[in-house]
């Protein structure tokens, strides 16, 4: 019992603490919000796997080239790096450490 109780105090500091970081920067969302970095991540993905696709076409299925595998890496990464925000993000929504404007913006 004493350990539950530990647990849950210390839970409530972490939770407490990342509202309180995080808000000094990002005060609250919307859909718009979520959705914008959504669009962002598909943008990468598309990107990188067009220069997957493109790298193998293009050379036969010949080795690539030193740039070719950088110019790769890095499509992948900037994707691989923007997907792990949104995951994120979509995190610490779930755990209420950002604040969510249910309302349009229209409205």
């Amino acid at each position: 019992m004493e350990m539950k109780r530990f647990m849950g105090v210390v839970e409530q500091g972490i939770r407490a603490a990342n509202r309180e970081i995080i808000h000094k920067h990002i005060d609250s969302i919307d859909h718009e919000t979520v959705l914008t970095l959504g669009v962002s991540v598909a943008k990468l993905r598309a990107k990188y796997l067009a220069a997957a696709f493109n790298a193998a076409i293009e050379d036969h299925g010949a080795a690539l080239s030193v740039d070719e595998v950088a110019d790769l890496r890095n499509a992948r990464e900037m994707y691989e790096e923007t997907r792990a925000g949104l995951e994120a993000l979509t995190d610490a929504v779930q755990k209420g450490y950002v604040d969510v404007n249910f309302t349009k913006r229209d409205e």
